[in-house]
């Protein structure tokens, strides 16, 4: 089989909240079903091509850390453009999801930003922190995380990852959170999301593969464990 090609983007920047951990759940997960993989921890100042990858984390970061991200994102724009629109799995929480946009707020001052995704965001008048609780398609169950953010991002017509159950999601209204592009998938959710939700990551997986041109059934894993850990969340803030 071939290998399967993690990129973790400048993972020495854009690690809030443990966003390292989705990497990790998708090593094991990989591991697991004995697929073969490379993980590439690509630094801010190091070269990359994206040619050869199949999944692709861009984590949420400090305003500073941030900034600096999206001046060298704007650098190799029309190789993560060419990944995107060629299906390329990617997974973007907060700092990395607003970069994706047409522009972000930082203090008072308007960043401009890739402006591959048709959304922008905003500053809002109150940060936007806590547990979240979101019903989606991609999972069976309901996908929890937690956001901290003080942006709004305003999704336009964009499909979003899905309907808040709990929690602020993209602008505060608490009705959508997240946006899905082609295989994309733009977040507010850290947490980590992936190990909290692992249909989110085989789902993920899946679709990576599919790209690849293998088209297997992933072999079903025990995730007792993280399910009943996931349970346990949303019942306690259901108050069930």
């Amino acid at each position: 089989m071939k290998t399967f090609k993690i990129y973790h983007l400048f993972y020495d920047l854009l690690n809030l909240y443990g966003d390292r951990g989705n990497i990790a759940c998708i090593e094991k997960r990989l591991a697991w079903r004995n697929i073969p993989f490379e993980t590439y921890r690509i630094g801010i100042d190091d070269d990359f091509d994206l040619k050869d990858a199949d999944f692709v984390l861009l984590g949420g970061g400090s305003d500073r850390e941030q900034a600096i991200v999206c001046n060298r994102l704007k650098e190799i724009k029309s190789q993560l453009v060419t990944y995107i629109e060629d299906n390329g799995v990617l997974l973007a929480i907060c700092g990395g999801y607003q970069l994706l946009g047409e522009s972000y707020v930082m203090n008072d001052e308007i960043i401009e930003g890739l402006n591959i995704l048709k959304i922008k965001t905003i500053k809002g008048d109150k940060r936007l922190i806590g547990n979240v609780i979101i019903d989606s398609a991609w999972s069976n169950s309901k996908i929890v995380g937690f956001e901290n953010h003080s942006g709004k991002t305003l999704i336009n017509d964009y499909e979003p990852l899905g309907k808040v159950v709990v929690g602020y999601g993209n602008d505060g209204q608490k009705i959508d959170e997240g946006i899905i592009y082609k295989n994309v998938i733009g977040t507010y959710l850290h947490g980590p999301l992936l190990p909290k939700n692992p249909e989110v990551a085989d789902k993920l997986i899946t679709l990576a593969l599919k790209r690849k041109n293998i088209e297997i059934p992933l072999k079903k894993l025990d995730d007792d464990e993280e399910l009943m850990a996931k349970d346990i969340m949303i019942k306690r803030l259901l108050n069930m």
